[in-house]
């Protein structure tokens, strides 16, 4: 049982740092192209 709940856990924790890890990119991303970060969009940059 502990091994069902412990696997769900870290499957959990994993996604988390993926999300984050993905949001932390797309910020460099948007920062490159001299836009800025609002509510998880990129604003003000030019195509």
């Amino acid at each position: 049982m502990f091994r069902m709940i412990r696997t769900i856990i870290f499957v959990a924790v994993a996604f988390v740092a993926g999300v984050l890890y993905e949001q932390y990119n797309d910020g460099l991303d948007c920062d490159a192209k001299g836009g800025e970060m609002i509510k998880g969009l990129c604003e003000g940059t030019l195509q």
